[in-house]
């Protein structure tokens, strides 16, 4: 079949990140393009043990991507939306926002427990200050740690410590129950049988958790519970909060146990689920917008976004934003907390979707004046003075 051309565009080289770019490719070789993806490592991949806000400035996952492609080695680069900043370079447009995927959070706990199952000072796991203030505006009392890794690197540290007690209990039973065979046959008394009823009866061979051996047992596990076997345990999770969409993209959702966070109580980031493909704005920009671009998911993003940028505050303060069209309106739902989740400005309104980025400031600005802006700033504040008093620590002595 003849193609329109070929496009290289640009991707982060983590397993999620090349997933969804896959998306992105399988999206316009429908349109009759073949696509070239080309990886390229950023700052956020480089610095894997700081946490996203500690990253410098917003877009720690994004600039290095786009700036192959202002230099014209790239037609484009795939980015997930809410990853990216609010400013772009003049030239650099959003050439097409496909359709969107499931905007929401998920709490991921080992058995599958909800948010108000989770005991009294459980320890959850996120690497992100919005869901840090959610989860202490709804739980004050949980024990909120950081956490920081692809999609399987987390889900792995939330599985490590119960898996890792099932296969020390199954080893304990396993050896006991070799032990207690090995008496057996030494055993040079004989017993009625009467007894030997008795004791089989006891003896617990007949659980059926411990109807394998435990090499049996373990090849049962998936591949990301065998990995999780081997991780070294610092940090016990009850919980960890991750994308939806994160989730479903990485193939791992089928394999743990998750509960969906309200949007209303866990309004999702600015973009969340929403992936972007950024280019130089001409004719190739145009021609990836009328294959792949879902107006929809365009008008949603562009509203958060919008907000977003009149707000300011970007990683670096918790904000959450979310916007869904319906009908002639956009529905959008707005959260400022401080960093603790105990002060917040929130807030929703329905927005004409025929001028819905003029609405979108107009809601924005409200907000703001309501005292959005100030959470915002404190939290920047607050940030600086984290950021100042590590870098005191890590001066070398007598600097």
């Amino acid at each position: 079949m003849r193609t329109r051309g070929t496009l290289r565009l640009a991707t982060r080289g983590s397993a999620l990140a090349r997933r969804q770019a896959g998306l992105v490719e399988e999206a316009l070789e429908d349109r009759r393009y073949e696509v070239e993806l080309v990886t390229v490592e950023t700052t956020g991949d480089q610095v894997r043990d700081e946490l996203i806000h500690r990253l410098g400035k917003t877009g720690a996952f994004v600039r290095e991507l786009d700036e192959r492609v202002l230099e014209g080695d790239l037609d484009g680069a795939i980015h997930s939306m809410k990853d990216m900043p609010t400013e772009q370079p003049r030239e650099l447009v959003t050439a097409a926002v496909p359709e969107r995927g499931a905007p929401g959070d998920v709490l991921v706990t080992p058995d599958g427990a909800s948010l108000e199952d989770l005991p009294q000072g459980a320890t959850v796991g996120t690497s992100s200050l919005r869901r840090r203030a959610q989860l202490l505006a709804e739980r004050p009392d949980l024990e909120v740690e950081p956490l920081r890794g692809n999609v399987d690197t987390r889900l792995e540290k939330l599985l490590a410590p119960s898996l890792q007690a099932e296969h020390e209990r199954r080893l304990e039973a396993e050896e006991s129950e070799d032990d207690e065979t090995e008496e057996s046959e030494d055993d040079e008394t004989e017993e009625s049988e009467d007894d030997e009823t008795e004791e089989s009866e006891g003896d617990g061979d007949d659980d059926p958790a411990y109807d394998r051996t435990v090499d049996e047992w373990f090849d049962d596990r998936s591949e990301l519970e065998k990995q999780a076997l081997g991780r070294e345990v610092e940090t016990e999770y009850d919980a960890i909060v991750l994308a939806e969409a994160g989730l479903e993209r990485s193939g791992l959702a089928h394999y743990v146990r998750y509960q969906r966070l309200p949007t209303e109580t866990f309004t999702p980031a600015p973009g969340q689920g929403a992936l972007a493909v950024t280019a130089t704005d001409g004719e190739t920009a145009r021609k990836m917008q009328s294959a792949i671009d879902h107006p929809r998911s365009r008008v949603e993003t562009t509203v958060e976004r919008t907000i977003l940028a009149e707000l300011g505050g970007g990683c670096i303060a918790p904000v959450g934003i979310y916007a869904i069209v319906q009908g002639e309106y956009v529905h959008t739902t707005v959260q400022v907390f401080d960093r603790d989740g105990q002060e917040s400005v929130t807030g929703t309104r329905d927005l004409p979707i025929e001028r819905h980025a003029s609405a979108a400031r107009e809601f924005a600005q409200d907000l703001a004046d309501r005292g959005a802006a100030e959470l915002i700033e404190r939290a920047e504040d607050e940030a600086g003075s984290a950021d100042s008093a590590v870098a005191e620590e890590d001066k070398p002595a007598g600097k």
